[in-house]
C-alpha cells in the first residue's frame, strides 16, 4: 500500500482534520456520543472518560507525528529515511481516521450495526500494520519511535472499540456469558505474551476501562475484568523486562529505504 511523499503530505492531515472535526460534531451534537453510549450497554462497555483520557493525549502524538511528516524533505540524504518510515503508515493512519470518522456518524445516530462495520475495518487494518508491516523500533529515530506509538495506540484502542462496539450492537443489555469471561481472558493473555510496553500498556488501559465501566453493571463481571488487567499487565512487564523488545541484536532494524521507497519522491 504504496504511497508518494507529495501525496501522503496532504492525505494525513486531511484525515486528521476530518475525524478531528467528526469528534467535535459527535460531543456538540443533541443526542451526543455519550448518550448513546448510556442509552446502549453490554458486558464490554468501557467507562466512557477513559476512552477521552486516551484520545487527548494520543492526537497530540497525531500532531508531533504529522509535524515530522511535513517538515522532512526526502530529497535530503539524512531525511529521507526518517520520512520513509513515517509514509510507510500513513495509508492505514488515513483508513482509521476516516472510518473513526465514519463511526461517529452512525453512532450518534444510533445504528450502531453499521458503525460496527467501521469499527472492525479500522481495528483490524490497524492490527495488520502494527503485526505485519512494523519494522522493529529504532530508539535512535525520532520517527519510529513516533509511529510505533502512534500506531501502535491506534491498534490498541481498536481493540476496546471492537469488543465495545459489537458488544453494544450486537448483545445490548446482555451480561457476560462464561464462554465471553474465558475467551477474554485468553485472548488479552494471549496478546499480552506478543506485546511490547506500548501495545501492552494499551491493552491493560483496556481492560482497566472495561472493569470501571462494568463496574455500576456487574460487579463479579468488573472484578474479573480488573484481575485481567493485573495479570496482563504483569505478562507484558515479564516479557519486555526478560527480552527487550527495541534495538535488541535481532532486532532486524535498518535505515536504509527499500529500492521501491527510494524510487518515490
Amino acid at each position: 500500500m504504496g504511497m508518494s511523499y507529495s501525496t501522503a503530505k496532504w492525505v494525513a492531515p486531511t484525515s486528521f482534520l476530518i475525524d478531528f472535526a467528526a469528534q467535535q460534531y459527535g460531543m456538540l451534537s443533541k443526542p451526543n456520543m455519550k448518550d448513546i453510549h448510556d442509552k446502549n450497554l453490554s458486558f464490554f462497555s468501557p467507562q466512557p472518560f477513559f476512552i477521552a483520557g486516551f484520545f487527548f493525549p494520543q492526537q497530540l502524538l497525531q500532531l508531533a507525528w504529522l509535524y515530522r511528516l511535513y517538515k522532512l524533505d526526502a530529497k535530503k540524504p539524512g531525511e529521507r529515511g526518517e520520512l520513509d518510515q513515517i509514509v510507510d503508515f500513513v495509508p492505514y493512519y488515513s483508513i482509521g481516521n476516516l472510518c473513526i470518522a465514519t463511526w461517529m456518524v452512525f453512532w450518534n445516530s444510533e445504528r450502531l450495526d453499521i458503525s460496527n462495520i467501521f469499527v472492525i475495518i479500522n481495528s483490524f487494518s490497524q492490527l495488520y500494520y502494527v503485526m505485519a508491516k512494523l519494522p522493529p523500533m529504532n530508539t535512535n529515530s525520532t520517527s519510529s519511535i513516533l509511529t510505533h506509538i502512534v500506531s501502535k495506540t491506534f491498534a490498541g484502542i481498536g481493540v476496546l472499540d471492537f469488543l465495545h462496539n459489537g458488544s453494544v450492537a450486537f448483545a445490548k443489555d446482555q451480561a457476560a456469558s462464561p464462554i465471553v469471561k474465558v475467551l477474554t481472558g485468553v485472548g488479552f493473555g494471549l496478546a499480552s505474551t506478543a506485546s511490547d510496553w506500548i501495545f501492552g500498556g494499551c491493552l491493560v488501559y483496556d481492560l482497566v476501562a472495561l472493569a470501571v465501566g462494568q463496574s455500576a453493571r456487574d460487579s463479579g463481571w468488573s472484578k474479573t475484568l480488573a484481575a485481567y488487567a493485573v495479570g496482563s499487565a504483569a505478562i507484558v512487564a515479564a516479557k519486555n523486562l526478560a527480552r527487550p523488545p527495541y534495538n535488541g541484536p535481532n532486532s532486524g532494524y535498518s535505515t536504509t529505504a527499500t529500492d521501491d521507497m527510494q524510487d518515490r519522491v
